[in-house]
């Protein structure tokens, strides 16, 4: 009999991806990963390209630094793209966001073999919902993260990839604690959990 085949999946992003404040397997990509096998499917580990703390060009500069250490295959057959918070935080216009953004996705198209059908973006968290962002301007903070959402929706549309909207999930740890992480920033294992199945479903299509 025929072997089963075997998946790949890179998973570039920021503190959300490499999942800052929880343990490695409680991510999203490592998460979806396990889901997979679980459910019978042959899965690689999953190869992430994410720091805490990335910007879009950030992340860019990242993978110009992990390519050459361990050249990236351009023959994955799924990559996540997840970034836009921190150029946010840092007060960055939308416009340089579009472009950079734009770039950082067409990227990962090239990963995926020139397959868009295989790339899923998803939208950014809301960190405006969490303690960390007590005494600030949490209306702001929301409406600039719905203007980066609609810029990363719109150019993802464009291309033709998945997208898949977490952001109003995580406006539920605003009556939730159990969605964050003890930084009471970052989300947990179970919030992660919940992007994790919504790849997993992306995943059993394509495959």
């Amino acid at each position: 009999m025929p072997s089963s085949p075997t998946f790949s999946y890179l998973a570039l992003g920021d503190s959300y991806t490499i999942g800052e404040m929880v343990a490695p397997a409680e991510n999203f990509p490592n998460q979806a990963v396990t889901i997979m096998k679980i459910e019978g499917y042959n899965f690689k580990p999953a190869r992430i390209i994410a720091k805490t703390g990335w910007t879009t060009d950030e992340l860019e500069n990242g993978i110009t630094a992990a390519n050459a250490i361990e050249p990236i295959s351009t023959n994955y057959d799924f990559v996540s793209l997840l970034i836009g918070v921190n150029n946010q935080y840092r007060g960055r216009s939308v416009a340089s966001y579009r472009t950079e953004f734009e770039a950082l996705l067409k990227k990962a198209i090239v990963y995926a073999g020139n397959r868009a059908s295989r790339v899923v973006v998803l939208s950014i968290p809301d960190w405006g919902v969490t303690p960390f962002a007590s005494g600030r301007d949490l209306a702001l903070i929301a409406a600039e993260i719905d203007a980066y959402n609609a810029a990363n929706k719109q150019i993802s549309l464009f291309y033709n990839v998945h997208y898949i909207d977490i952001t109003s999930w995580t406006r539920e740890a605003a009556t939730d604690n159990s969605l964050l992480a003890s930084d009471g920033l970052h989300p947990s294992g179970k919030e992660y959990k919940r992007w994790a199945v919504q790849l997993k479903l992306f995943f059993k299509t394509k495959i």
